[in-house]
Parts: C-alpha cells; structure tokens; sequence
C-alpha cells in the first residue's frame, strides 16, 4: 500500500523578519535605537554591521560593538555572502539600512555587491520587498542624486532622517524615535509615542484655560 502524501500548508505572510543594515555614516544611533525598539517587538531582526558602521560607533557613541550585536536575534559578517539573508529563498518583510551611506547607496544602485549589506538589500529589492535607506549626506551633489533616483526606480523608499518639527521635539532621543517612527511605519510597524500630524492640536495646546 502507498501512503499518500499529506498536503503542504503554505503560510499567509512571511516570517516577521527585518533586515538592519548599519552603514559608515555618520548617525549609527539609528541602528542602534532601531534594534531596541525592534527588541521588545514580535519582530525578528537579522543585523549586518560594517566595519566602517563599527569605526563611527565608537567617535559617536559610548556603546561597544558586541553589546549593538547582542541587541539583534541574529548578526551576521558584513563579509559573508553566504549568509541566509543573502538568498532570496529567506523570507523577509524587508531592510532598513540605518544610517545608509553614500557608498552603500551608491553599491545598491549599481547592483554590484562586494558586502552583505549591498547584497542583502539587492536582494531584497529583485524579490520586490520593502528596502528603506536613511541617507545620511550633506549637501548632495549629482551622482547623489542620481544614485537616489536610481534606487527609486528599482523599487526602494529613500527616508533621510530629517527632524518632524511639528513634533516639537525636547531631545535629540525623540527626534531620533520619531524618524524611526516614521521608517516603521512603511512596514506596517506603529511604534508608541510617534507624534502624529493633528492640525487643531497645536491650537488645542495653546488655548487659554478659563
């Protein structure tokens, strides 16, 4: 007698998985805040560090590089294309790359990958998932430009991480969670405490009590 194969089950969506790309830019807190947010979520987070991402921590921050690793479920080498997230058979809801920088742009809107964070988000982008890059570059000259239109066009949301003054901000940490805030929410994360746009709030706020 043969037994008959029982049907495979196929899941609605894919894992709760994100990719967290820290580039050399200035503005490594991004990644860092981002996985601390990401770490008290249902989300599992896959982080690739540069080893440039590694340098800035240092100038910027006082935080050492295995305690950033320790905060993702996963770490992998910028050096390893054969890691998971490497594949497109990994399924993903995406990547931020936070901060990205301008050779990282650059990487992705040629297509050429020599690192696993430029591999990953090409990756991410052929297999048309959701790639955020917060560009951290002042002024811009073309080829800036160029390369953000580029990556456009394949697909990704460019999001520099530009203050929300409506949110009237009182430290540089609410700043930082209210664009962090707005990055999440192009992947359908809502994060407590994102100041939303109200136009009667500013004027509820500044109206004298009787």
């Amino acid at each position: 007698m043969i037994k008959k194969k029982q049907p495979r089950t196929a899941t609605q969506h894919p894992p709760s998985r994100l990719i967290i790309g820290i580039s050399g830019a200035s503005g490594v807190i991004y990644g860092i805040r981002l996985l601390e947010l990401l770490r008290e979520s249902m989300i599992e987070t896959h982080l690739v560090m540069s080893r440039t991402a590694e340098l800035t921590l240092a100038y910027e921050t006082d935080h050492k590089v295995a305690a950033v690793k320790a905060l993702a479920d996963y770490c992998h080498s910028n050096d390893d294309l054969a890691a998971p997230i490497s594949s497109g058979s990994f399924l993903t809801l995406g990547m931020i790359v936070a901060p990205c920088s301008a050779k990282s742009l650059a990487e992705i809107a040629s297509g050429v990958t020599p690192t696993l964070i430029a591999r990953a988000a090409d990756v991410v982008l052929k297999e048309r998932r959701r790639l955020v890059l917060m560009l951290r570059e002042t002024p811009l000259h073309l080829g800036h430009i160029r390369n953000m239109a580029a990556v456009t066009e394949m697909g990704a949301i460019v999001a520099p991480p530009v203050p929300a003054m409506y949110a009237q901000p009182q430290s540089i940490e609410e700043m930082v969670d209210q664009s962090l805030g707005r990055v999440l929410d192009l992947f359908g994360l809502h994060l407590e405490g994102v100041t939303r746009w109200d136009k009667g709030a500013r004027h509820r706020r500044g109206k004298p009590r009787t």
